[in-house]
């Protein structure tokens, strides 16, 4: 049974994926996950059925396209917020570069902290240190949190 939708719920649920090693397209908690398949178990295990499939993926399929998928995906889904206004359990979207779509994904986990995913490493909660923040693109927040 999912838990109730709160912000601690959230991180809870991100926290227990703390640990599960990067495989590329995965979402299974203790397995493997990248930092979509993250958010995918955190919607799965706080929210219920996912709301879409995603589609099959390259590490690179951002460049290839130039299309803002990922954000385009979480407008579809979720409430978009500024990108200074988001808070434990919210979703932030990063660009690696000024000009390049943002294609990876992490969820804020406290005062300046964030969980997520990436190539080469466990899923780990990290400092929102100054080079995560001038690269953040985005912010959203799960439906029905207040």
């Amino acid at each position: 049974m999912p838990h109730p939708l709160s912000r601690a719920a959230i991180v809870a649920e991100a926290r227990e994926w703390i640990g599960t090693r990067y495989i590329h397209q995965a979402s299974v908690k203790g397995v493997g996950c990248d930092c979509l398949g993250l958010l995918r178990g955190v919607w799965r295990n706080c929210i219920g059925v996912e709301p879409e499939t995603a589609p099959p993926y390259a590490p690179d399929w951002a460049e290839a396209s130039g299309e803002e998928a990922l954000a385009e995906a979480a407008l579809r889904h979720l409430v978009p917020i500024g990108r200074d206004e988001f808070g434990a359990g919210d979703i932030l979207l990063f660009r690696w570069r000024d000009g390049f779509v943002a294609k990876h994904a992490a969820i804020a986990s406290g005062e300046g902290s964030m969980i997520h995913a990436h190539d080469g490493a466990a899923v780990c909660e990290v400092a929102l240190a100054p080079w995560w923040r001038r690269r953040l693109a985005f912010a959203f927040r799960f439906p029905g949190v207040d």
